[in-house]
């Protein structure tokens, strides 16, 4: 069975958050002060706002949901929330603040958002695990 084509929002989503799970590590385990980890973050931080900006427009209403928004909806908020932390930190000097906020951004908006995205029962693992692997 073939799926229904995303919507732009989710390709976008999609184009966002697979670029910045890749440049992630790079960005956050440059070394620190260099233009390797300084252009990195900021191409990092933009990716991340694009994948969390474009997660606004995507809605589920078949989850439980507050308006089509569900569970990993939550993340974008966190997803907000560290990369100001972040950034507020390093502006303010604070290099070990940046660091986590930095990490856990990734750790949670990349990693998690990531797992929970490729859940079989989900668009997104439907369409790898079915779709283009034929596993499920």
């Amino acid at each position: 069975m073939s799926l229904p084509l995303p919507s732009p929002a989710i390709l976008l989503h999609i184009g966002f958050a697979v670029s910045a799970l890749l440049l992630g590590p790079f960005a956050l385990t440059a070394r620190k002060g260099s233009r390797w980890h300084r252009g990195g973050g900021y191409a990092w931080v933009t990716l991340m706002l694009g994948a969390a900006l474009t997660s606004v427009f995507i809605r589920d209403y078949r989850l439980p949901n507050i308006a089509g928004y569900t569970p990993i909806h939550l993340v974008t908020l966190a997803t907000f929330a560290g990369l100001g932390w972040g950034i507020w930190s390093i502006a303010h000097h604070r290099v070990q603040s940046h660091r986590r906020a930095m990490w856990a951004t990734y750790i949670s908006g990349c990693l998690v958002a990531g797992a929970f995205a490729l859940l079989p029962q989900r668009y997104l693992g439907r369409l790898v695990w079915q779709q283009w692997l034929g596993l499920m």
